[in-house]
C-alpha cells in the first residue's frame, strides 16, 4: 500500500466529483502525506449503542450539540464526543482511505476514534474525540484534528460503500 501524494490528492480534488470538497483552506489542508480535515461540530453522546452481526440490532446513540462560544472555542472535560467535519469526501473505487488524529492532540492527551473509509464513501463524515487529559482539552470551531490518509487499491473495488452512512451529513 502507498499513500497518495499531496500532488495527486489535489489532483483527485480538481476532478468531479472532487475527492474533497468543502475545505476551509486548500493550501494549509494539504499535506505531503494526506489531508487535514477540520471540526465542524461537536456532540456529547447520549445513551448507549449497539451493534450485532447483521445490523437488525444497531443502534447509535442521541447526540446533543455543545455550542462553540462566542470567540469560538470550546472546553471540552474528559470524555467522549463525537464530531462532525466540514469536509465533504468521495472516495473513488480504486482508492480507500484511513485517519490519524494530530499530533498536536496526542501531546495534549487527546485521541480521535475513526473508521475507514471504504471505496464508494461520499459523506461528511463523523469521529469521536477522546480527552484523556484530566484538565480537558479546549478546541476551536473549524481546527485541523485529523489527517486523512488516501490509497490506491490493488485495483477497482467490485463492491462499492452504500450503507446507511452514505450521502450522510449532506447539509451543512
Amino acid at each position: 500500500m502507498s499513500f497518495l501524494s499531496d500532488t495527486e490528492i489535489r489532483e483527485l480534488i480538481s476532478k468531479e466529483p472532487p475527492l474533497v470538497k468543502d475545505y476551509l483552506d486548500l493550501e494549509k489542508q494539504t499535506q505531503p502525506n494526506g489531508f487535514e480535515m477540520t471540526v465542524s461540530e461537536v456532540y456529547e453522546l447520549i445513551g448507549a449503542g449497539a451493534v450485532d452481526f447483521d445490523n437488525s440490532g444497531r443502534k447509535t446513540p442521541e447526540k446533543k450539540i455543545l455550542p462553540f462560544g462566542h470567540d469560538g472555542w470550546i472546553h471540552l472535560n474528559p470524555g467522549v464526543y463525537s464530531i462532525v467535519l466540514n469536509e465533504f469526501v468521495n472516495i473513488p473505487q480504486n482508492i480507500g482511505a484511513v485517519a490519524y488524529h494530530r499530533s498536536s492532540l496526542t501531546r495534549s492527551g487527546v485521541t480521535l476514534g475513526t473508521a475507514v473509509w471504504d471505496a464508494g464513501y461520499s459523506g461528511r463524515s463523523e469521529c469521536l474525540v477522546i480527552v484523556s487529559n484530566p484538565a480537558g482539552f479546549n478546541m476551536k470551531k473549524d481546527a485541523r484534528v485529523m489527517q486523512l490518509l488516501f490509497f490506491y487499491l490493488g485495483s477497482d473495488a467490485d463492491y462499492l460503500y452504500n450503507g446507511i452512512y452514505q450521502n450522510e451529513n449532506m447539509k451543512k
